[in-house]
């Protein structure tokens, strides 16, 4: 055996011998109990980064311990492979995005194997795959049968130049991303599913979700937003149409005194007057080349401007104005909000720019009415509001609602921030719709047997224009299933969350050419057990996953309720790079390769620059490529420093040094192991009763099995677990007995617990030790509570609250037995001798302490 260790003439030796035994297949005809590692799947950029490694890791070895628990263990891995950024690069490359993604493919596939990874290559998928969306597809055909899937209008972002619609987050002041044109508001015919049907059922069903962190729970009911209020109508003057408003706080209803409605909204045109007319339509047309996310910015002044119509308040019997302003977006809600300035912190802004009136209809409790410096937002006493004054703000929220329903203003309602997903995208790189509209049918679904609807392979991608699948006349035009007539193809592709909303169900049984899945497969495995993955996905991507669980469930599909027990939400990778507080986030990173150590400075500006960590990306030119450390430490220590460096859920900070103090302890581990067997004492046995230090090594042994598995099977705390490796791997280096068989059993411990974390160097040395089997499929150890049995233990002994000394004594001794130990001891009656005892104070396991006086 190698002295030293080395870790490239072992990991590629056991990744083989791995695939070789088939260590890493899913087993399925067994009647051990199923585990579901899963860690979210990549897009498949090309190169792994160590935000992928550190996700991947984490997931791997909670695999690999399921494993030697006894667990049958799927641990599977595919590509979210459709997109914008794929269908972009090709384009920027002159490539068909399919080549492209698939060379990508391969590249990361290889990445993940060279990691050695224990995932069953057997279950991979890739959503661009046609083997895949053809159940894609089959899957939005499930929603259109339950009437779960329509088409209406809907505003989007449209290029002008590009001619094409893109994203909200892909409009940068005002400004197409890519055409650099000013963005419009346009009406498009869009699909979309029917969230909201679930909106109850996916905020209640929080609750089953013990395994989920708080704050991603949190996150996911705050963006279902159910809030409880009141639905009231505002007639127009001088017409027989009703401004609709939803409400939560009925109880400021005789404060409004303007009402607001989206510039888009359908009553605009009609409440305007002739005097307001061309200043709305400016308005309402300068409104329309914003996105959605910058009318509604936080920090963004609220605009607005007067239709010069008035809408009645049914309550005060008052004429208000109505005005139009660009924070109120026909899409959410009623597209109309009335305004409370005295009592929302945005209409209070709102109104004292547009000098609006400001009427106070509730007050602190005891507290006489005031002139209002701010909006006054907590709970109170109504004033000036009728039959209601003097009432509690929370009562009257009952009481005005049932007053506005019985005298028909108005209703109680219950309303969600949901909105309804729209799926349309106007790209060609996705899965397309399967529908075909005809003149006479309508929209009728493709048959299942025609499924999938593939993309065609001769089309010319600009990334202008619209869809190119639109301009594909030999695609587009079909005969109607039903009837015959010549028809069309929806020629939009799918949101490829769509596509990441069920691939976890898929993994069960990815071969399956002729079912989307196996049933009694997918309920065997599922749900998964631990899912792994970023923060970032914390809402639509699990929320969405949430949904597709749910229908498919009402489908008759599937069996249970929720798709993911457990949740863990792993930091982010950071390095050290120099920033520039002056500058702003786009421009305030300067890779360190730039700066001067010894003098920091922005090259260009010549200000001085901070050393920081922030999260590893090209742009701030800090991140480390997972090949080079795999090269210089091997791909065990990579595995040991991510695993030790922080909690899983806490940003990891990368440190050089850090990484070294992980490669020298495998190094130590190695020595220990190559100097017992050199010292040839593997087998030792003995019949003997233990010695003390050989009592002392054992129970080292027991508790660090103890430590670890509590550790994992606790909250994953890998680092405590590590810790614990080092202090066992300490104990064994510092202990006398080493020809015992209790340090033979330490050091086969030693290497079993380090296998989840360190795989390679684990299964190099415990066939070092002449085990033919892999120590993956040993056997997880448990603890012997005997062996945490301590015989003695260390009594101090205090005078006046001093330490004069300590004794070994029996540990199993009472408080009456220790305080006679202590009392009989030379160092106690050193320094009581002649003196009276007033206390004698007794903490079994630590002290005694003698009060003299």
């Amino acid at each position: 055996m190698e002295s030293r260790y080395n870790p490239a003439d072992i990991e590629e030796k056991w990744q083989n011998t791995w695939t070789e035994l088939g260590l890493d297949k899913t087993v399925t005809d067994s009647d051990k109990p199923k585990f579901y590692a899963l860690s979210m799947f990549p897009y498949p950029s090309g190169s792994l980064h160590m935000g992928h490694v550190r996700n991947y890791t984490i997931t791997d070895a909670i695999a690999r311990l399921k494993r030697m628990q006894g667990y049958r263990v799927l641990h599977p891995m595919g590509w979210d492979a459709f997109g914008l950024p794929a269908e972009n690069a090709a384009i920027d490359r002159g490539v068909p995005p399919a080549k492209w993604t698939y060379q990508n493919i391969e590249q990361m596939r290889q990445q993940l194997k060279r990691l050695g990874y224990s995932i069953d290559w057997n279950c991979e998928v890739a959503t661009c795959s046609p083997d895949y969306y053809r159940w894609t597809q089959w899957i939005f055909l499930q929603f259109f049968e339950a009437g779960l899937a329509y088409q209406r209008e809907a505003a989007v972002n449209w290029d002008p130049v590009d001619q094409t619609v893109i994203a909200n987050e892909q409009v940068i002041d005002g400004r197409s991303w890519r055409s650099g044109a000013i963005v419009e508001r346009k009406l498009l015919r869009q699909w979309f599913l029917k969230i909201t049907d679930y909106a109850e059922q996916l905020l209640n069903d929080l609750d089953k979700l013990p395994g989920w962190p708080e704050r991603v729970k949190l996150m996911q009911a705050n963006w279902i937003g159910k809030s409880t209020g009141a639905y009231l109508e505002f007639p127009i003057v001088g017409s027989d149409e009703k401004i609709a408003v939803y409400t939560t706080r009925p109880d400021t209803i005789y404060g409004v005194s303007y009402v607001v409605l989206a510039p888009e909204h359908p009553l605009t045109e009609k409440v305007t007057t002739k005097e307001q007319k061309a200043a709305v339509e400016a308005f309402v047309q300068e409104v329309s080349n914003q996105s959605e996310m910058e009318r509604t910015a936080e920090d963004k002044p609220k605009r607005g401007i007067s239709t010069g119509g008035k809408a009645i308040n049914l309550f005060t019997g008052e004429e208000i104005p109505i005005w139009i302003a660009d924070y109120v977006l026909y899409e959410y809600g009623t597209g109309a909000v009335m305004g409370v300035p005295a009592h929302d912190v945005r209409d209070f802004k709102f109104a004292s720019y547009q000098n609006l009136a400001i009427k106070v209809v509730i007050v602190a409790d005891g507290e006489a009415e005031a002139e209002l410096k701010a909006a006054y937002t907590e709970a109170g006493v109504l004033v000036n509001s009728q039959q209601f004054d003097g009432m509690a703000s929370g009562d009257a929220k009952k009481a005005i609602v049932e007053y506005a329903e019985k005298q028909g203003y108005g209703k109680a309602r219950i309303q969600y921030r949901l909105r309804d997903w729209l799926i349309s995208r106007q790209r060609y790189w996705g899965a397309p719709i399967p529908i075909i509209h005809c003149p006479n049918c309508g929209a009728v679904p493709v048959p299942e047997k025609d499924l999938p609807v593939q993309l065609p392979d001769n089309v010319e991608l600009t990334g202008r224009g619209g869809s190119p699948l639109a301009s594909l006349e030999s695609w587009k035009n079909v005969p109607c299933p039903s009837c015959g007539t010549p028809a069309q193809r929806e020629t939009d592709t799918m949101d490829t969350f769509i596509d990441s909303s069920w691939y976890f169900l898929r993994f069960t049984d990815a071969k399956n050419e002729n079912k989307i899945f196996e049933p009694g497969r997918v309920n065997d495995f599922m749900p998964v057990d631990q899912y792994v993955g970023g923060i970032e996905h914390a809402i639509l991507h699990l929320l969405y996953s949430r949904f597709f669980t749910k229908v498919l469930r009402d489908r008759g599909l599937l069996n249970f309720d929720e798709p993911f027990q457990r949740l863990l939400t792993q930091g982010m990778v950071q390095g050290l790079t120099y920033m520039n507080p002056n500058k702003s986030d786009k421009d305030k990173w300067v890779p360190t390769s730039l700066v001067n150590a010894e003098d920091p400075r922005d090259p260009k500006t010549g200000e001085p620059l901070q050393l920081v960590y922030a999260t590893m990306s090209k742009s701030k030119g800090n991140g480390v490529a997972p090949e080079d450390v795999i090269a210089k430490y091997g791909i065990d220590t990579a595995r040991m420093f991510i695993l030790f460096k922080a909690p899983p859920e806490k940003d990891l900070e990368w440190d050089e040094a850090d990484v070294e103090g992980q490669f020298r302890f495998l190094n130590r581990v190695w020595r220990l192991v190559t100097e017992f067997i050199a010292s040839g004492n593997v087998n030792s046995t003995s019949t003997n009763e233990l010695t003390k230090p050989e009592k002392d090594l054992r129970r080292a042994i027991h508790i660090a099995i103890k430590e670890i598995t509590e550790d994992i099977e606790g909250g994953y705390q890998f680092n405590t677990a590590i810790s614990e490796l080092m202090k066992l791997s300490n104990a064994l280096a510092d202990v006398a007995c080493k020809d015992s068989p209790v340090y033979a059993e330490g050091i086969n411990t030693l290497i079993v617990l380090l296998a989840p974390f360190a795989p390679h160097i684990a299964d190099e040395l415990w066939h070092q030790l002449g085990n033919s089997e892999s120590v993956h499929i040993h056997e997880w150890l448990k603890f012997d509570p005997e062996a945490l049995v301590v015989d003695e233990m260390t009594l101090v002994i205090q005078i006046n609250g001093k330490k004069r000394g300590d004794l070994q004594v029996p540990a199993t001794l009472d408080k009456a037995g220790l305080e006679q130990y202590a009392r009989d001891s030379e160092v106690a009656q050193r320094h009581i001798e002649g003196k009276d005892i007033k206390k004698v104070i007794v903490v079994p396991g630590k002290l005694v302490n003698f009060v003299v006086g």
